[in-house]
Protein backbone atom coordinates (compact mmCIF):
# COMPACT_ATOMS: atom_id res chain seq x y z
CA UNK A 1 0.00 0.00 0.00
CA UNK A 2 1.92 3.72 -1.15
CA UNK A 3 -0.62 6.71 0.09
CA UNK A 4 -0.24 9.66 -1.40
CA UNK A 5 -1.01 12.94 0.63
CA UNK A 6 -1.56 15.81 -1.41
CA UNK A 7 -1.60 19.48 0.15
CA UNK A 8 -2.52 22.38 -1.99
CA UNK A 9 -5.26 25.35 -2.08
CA UNK A 10 -5.37 25.09 -5.95
CA UNK A 11 -8.44 23.06 -6.09
CA UNK A 12 -8.21 22.59 -10.00
CA UNK A 13 -4.27 21.79 -9.69
CA UNK A 14 -5.00 19.87 -7.00
CA UNK A 15 -7.50 17.53 -9.20
CA UNK A 16 -5.17 17.51 -12.02
CA UNK A 17 -2.47 16.24 -10.12
CA UNK A 18 -4.98 13.50 -8.87
CA UNK A 19 -5.87 12.14 -12.35
CA UNK A 20 -2.11 12.13 -13.07
CA UNK A 21 -1.41 9.44 -9.87
CA UNK A 22 -4.59 7.68 -10.78
CA UNK A 23 -4.12 7.95 -14.78
CA UNK A 24 -0.34 6.19 -13.89
CA UNK A 25 -1.18 3.54 -11.12
CA UNK A 26 -4.01 2.37 -12.99
CA UNK A 27 -1.40 0.68 -15.22
CA UNK A 28 0.39 -0.69 -12.43
CA UNK A 29 -1.39 -3.59 -9.78
CA UNK A 30 -0.07 -1.88 -6.67
CA UNK A 31 -2.70 -1.03 -3.94
CA UNK A 32 -3.07 2.80 -3.27
CA UNK A 33 -5.18 5.62 -2.03
CA UNK A 34 -5.11 9.43 -1.46
CA UNK A 35 -5.61 12.17 0.84
CA UNK A 36 -5.67 15.58 -0.18
CA UNK A 37 -5.73 18.61 1.74
CA UNK A 38 -5.62 22.14 1.37
CA UNK A 39 -3.85 23.59 4.31
CA UNK A 40 -2.27 22.12 7.24
CA UNK A 41 -5.17 20.75 10.00
CA UNK A 42 -5.38 18.19 12.86
CA UNK A 43 -5.72 15.66 10.25
CA UNK A 44 -2.81 16.09 8.49
CA UNK A 45 -0.99 15.66 11.51
CA UNK A 46 -2.29 12.50 12.42
CA UNK A 47 -1.83 11.23 8.67
CA UNK A 48 2.11 12.60 9.38
CA UNK A 49 1.81 10.37 12.66
CA UNK A 50 0.51 7.41 11.00
CA UNK A 51 3.88 5.35 10.48
CA UNK A 52 1.95 2.06 9.25
CA UNK A 53 1.81 2.55 5.40
CA UNK A 54 4.76 4.00 2.96
CA UNK A 55 3.74 7.29 1.90
CA UNK A 56 3.91 10.07 -0.60
CA UNK A 57 3.82 13.46 0.41
CA UNK A 58 3.22 15.76 -2.19
CA UNK A 59 3.01 19.36 -1.41
CA UNK A 60 2.84 23.12 -2.61
CA UNK A 61 5.21 24.75 -1.19
CA UNK A 62 2.79 28.38 -1.10
CA UNK A 63 -0.61 27.89 0.55
CA UNK A 64 -1.70 31.25 1.26
CA UNK A 65 -2.12 31.98 4.32
CA UNK A 66 -1.94 28.24 5.68
CA UNK A 67 2.00 27.46 6.79
CA UNK A 68 3.66 26.51 4.13
CA UNK A 69 4.68 23.31 2.44
CA UNK A 70 8.45 23.88 3.71
CA UNK A 71 6.98 24.12 7.37
CA UNK A 72 4.84 21.33 6.79
CA UNK A 73 7.98 19.13 5.40
CA UNK A 74 9.82 19.97 8.10
CA UNK A 75 7.17 18.32 10.58
CA UNK A 76 7.00 15.28 8.31
CA UNK A 77 10.92 15.17 8.62
CA UNK A 78 10.59 15.17 12.96
CA UNK A 79 10.03 11.77 12.84
CA UNK A 80 10.14 10.42 9.61
CA UNK A 81 12.76 9.95 7.33
CA UNK A 82 11.21 6.95 5.41
CA UNK A 83 8.39 8.96 3.26
CA UNK A 84 8.55 10.49 0.34
CA UNK A 85 8.71 14.46 -0.16
CA UNK A 86 7.90 16.23 -3.77
CA UNK A 87 7.17 19.85 -4.10
CA UNK A 88 5.10 21.54 -6.29
CA UNK A 89 5.91 25.32 -7.26
CA UNK A 90 5.21 28.16 -9.10
CA UNK A 91 8.47 28.94 -9.67
CA UNK A 92 12.58 28.21 -9.08
CA UNK A 93 13.57 30.56 -6.93
CA UNK A 94 12.18 28.06 -3.73
CA UNK A 95 15.21 25.50 -5.08
CA UNK A 96 17.96 26.12 -3.25
CA UNK A 97 16.06 26.96 0.02
CA UNK A 98 14.06 23.90 -0.15
CA UNK A 99 17.02 21.51 -0.21
CA UNK A 100 18.84 23.93 2.77
CA UNK A 101 15.66 23.09 5.12
CA UNK A 102 14.60 19.60 4.01
CA UNK A 103 16.53 16.38 4.26
CA UNK A 104 15.98 14.04 1.96
CA UNK A 105 13.55 15.57 -1.07
CA UNK A 106 12.39 13.19 -3.45
CA UNK A 107 11.61 16.14 -6.28
CA UNK A 108 11.28 19.10 -6.94
CA UNK A 109 8.55 20.36 -9.90
CA UNK A 110 7.59 23.78 -11.26
CA UNK A 111 3.79 23.58 -11.69
CA UNK A 112 4.20 25.01 -15.51
CA UNK A 113 6.83 22.94 -16.68
CA UNK A 114 5.92 19.51 -18.01
CA UNK A 115 4.29 19.25 -14.58
CA UNK A 116 2.51 15.73 -15.90
CA UNK A 117 5.88 13.79 -17.48
CA UNK A 118 7.74 14.78 -14.06
CA UNK A 119 5.07 13.64 -11.41
CA UNK A 120 4.71 10.84 -13.45
CA UNK A 121 8.45 9.97 -13.50
CA UNK A 122 8.71 10.24 -9.97
CA UNK A 123 5.24 7.92 -9.11
CA UNK A 124 7.08 4.65 -11.38
CA UNK A 125 10.61 5.73 -9.46
CA UNK A 126 9.12 5.66 -5.97
CA UNK A 127 7.25 1.97 -6.70
CA UNK A 128 10.43 0.94 -8.67
CA UNK A 129 12.57 1.68 -5.25
CA UNK A 130 10.12 -1.45 -3.86
CA UNK A 131 10.40 0.48 -0.73
CA UNK A 132 9.87 -1.60 2.57
CA UNK A 133 8.44 0.74 5.01
CA UNK A 134 5.54 -0.79 6.87
CA UNK A 135 5.77 -0.39 10.83
CA UNK A 136 4.49 -1.93 13.77
CA UNK A 137 3.08 0.54 16.00
CA UNK A 138 2.48 0.42 19.73
CA UNK A 139 2.17 2.38 22.77
CA UNK A 140 0.76 2.52 25.96
CA UNK A 141 0.96 4.56 29.18
CA UNK A 142 4.69 2.89 30.15
CA UNK A 143 5.99 1.91 26.13
CA UNK A 144 6.17 3.50 22.68
CA UNK A 145 7.53 1.36 19.93
CA UNK A 146 7.49 1.63 16.63
CA UNK A 147 9.26 -1.72 14.48
CA UNK A 148 9.51 -2.32 10.60
CA UNK A 149 7.54 -5.16 9.90
CA UNK A 150 10.52 -6.51 7.52
CA UNK A 151 12.84 -6.46 10.93
CA UNK A 152 10.12 -8.95 13.11
CA UNK A 153 11.18 -12.18 12.40
CA UNK A 154 8.59 -14.10 14.87
CA UNK A 155 6.10 -13.38 17.36
CA UNK A 156 5.19 -15.72 20.74
CA UNK A 157 3.20 -15.73 23.53
CA UNK A 158 5.14 -16.26 27.03
CA UNK A 159 3.15 -19.07 28.79
CA UNK A 160 3.94 -17.51 32.09
CA UNK A 161 3.75 -13.88 31.90
CA UNK A 162 1.13 -14.24 29.57
CA UNK A 163 2.43 -11.28 27.29
CA UNK A 164 3.60 -11.54 24.01
CA UNK A 165 7.08 -11.62 22.75
CA UNK A 166 7.70 -9.83 19.37
CA UNK A 167 11.60 -11.11 18.55
CA UNK A 168 13.15 -8.52 15.80
CA UNK A 169 17.10 -9.01 14.01
CA UNK A 170 18.73 -7.85 17.68
CA UNK A 171 16.23 -7.25 19.84
CA UNK A 172 13.21 -8.77 21.70
CA UNK A 173 9.90 -6.24 22.75
CA UNK A 174 7.81 -7.54 25.31
CA UNK A 175 4.03 -6.17 25.24
CA UNK A 176 0.51 -7.04 26.49
CA UNK A 177 -1.68 -7.95 23.58
CA UNK A 178 -3.38 -11.34 21.92
CA UNK A 179 -2.30 -12.97 19.05
CA UNK A 180 -5.98 -12.17 17.51
CA UNK A 181 -5.46 -8.26 17.98
CA UNK A 182 -1.71 -7.69 16.94
CA UNK A 183 -2.73 -9.78 13.48
CA UNK A 184 -4.70 -7.02 12.73
CA UNK A 185 -2.24 -4.40 13.21
CA UNK A 186 0.88 -6.61 10.76
CA UNK A 187 0.39 -7.13 6.80
CA UNK A 188 -0.18 -10.07 4.87
CA UNK A 189 3.40 -11.70 5.17
CA UNK A 190 2.61 -12.44 8.99
CA UNK A 191 0.55 -15.96 9.58
CA UNK A 192 -0.11 -17.70 12.65
CA UNK A 193 1.32 -20.98 12.24
CA UNK A 194 0.58 -22.26 15.93
CA UNK A 195 -2.00 -21.19 18.55
CA UNK A 196 0.58 -18.82 20.70
CA UNK A 197 3.05 -18.04 17.08
CA UNK A 198 2.61 -15.83 14.53
CA UNK A 199 5.84 -15.58 12.26
CA UNK A 200 7.00 -13.35 9.14
CA UNK A 201 6.74 -16.07 6.32
CA UNK A 202 10.06 -13.70 4.45
CA UNK A 203 12.04 -14.39 7.35
CA UNK A 204 10.96 -19.01 7.13
CA UNK A 205 13.62 -20.89 5.50
CA UNK A 206 11.51 -24.26 6.12
CA UNK A 207 8.62 -25.60 7.95
CA UNK A 208 8.76 -29.27 9.46
CA UNK A 209 4.94 -29.85 10.46
CA UNK A 210 5.50 -33.40 10.99
CA UNK A 211 8.00 -32.22 13.68
CA UNK A 212 6.47 -29.24 14.62
CA UNK A 213 9.13 -26.81 13.95
CA UNK A 214 10.69 -24.01 11.53
CA UNK A 215 13.67 -22.62 11.08
CA UNK A 216 13.99 -18.81 10.13
CA UNK A 217 16.93 -17.35 7.78
CA UNK A 218 19.12 -16.83 11.16
CA UNK A 219 18.76 -20.30 11.05
CA UNK A 220 17.06 -20.34 14.73
CA UNK A 221 14.93 -23.80 15.06
CA UNK A 222 11.92 -22.34 16.91
CA UNK A 223 9.17 -25.53 17.98
CA UNK A 224 6.64 -24.01 17.37
CA UNK A 225 4.83 -25.01 14.24
CA UNK A 226 1.41 -27.19 15.00
CA UNK A 227 0.04 -28.91 11.40
CA UNK A 228 -3.71 -27.64 12.33
CA UNK A 229 -2.42 -24.00 11.24
CA UNK A 230 -0.79 -25.10 7.51
CA UNK A 231 -3.49 -24.25 5.65
CA UNK A 232 -2.34 -20.18 6.69
CA UNK A 233 0.45 -20.78 5.10
CA UNK A 234 -0.79 -22.98 2.08
CA UNK A 235 -3.28 -20.31 1.12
Amino acid sequence: MIKFILVDDDHELSSKIVKIIEKKIFKINIEYCIERFSSYNHSLQKVIDDCSVQKVFILDINLGESISGLEIAKKIRKNDWDSEIIFITNHDKMFENVYRNIFKVFAFIEKFISLEERLEECIISIINQKSDFGKFCFSNSKIDIQIYYKDIIYIYRDTEDRKLIIKTTNNKFIINMSIKDILKKLDNRFKQIHRACVVNTDRVNMYNWPKGYFILDTNEKVDMCSKKYKVNIDE
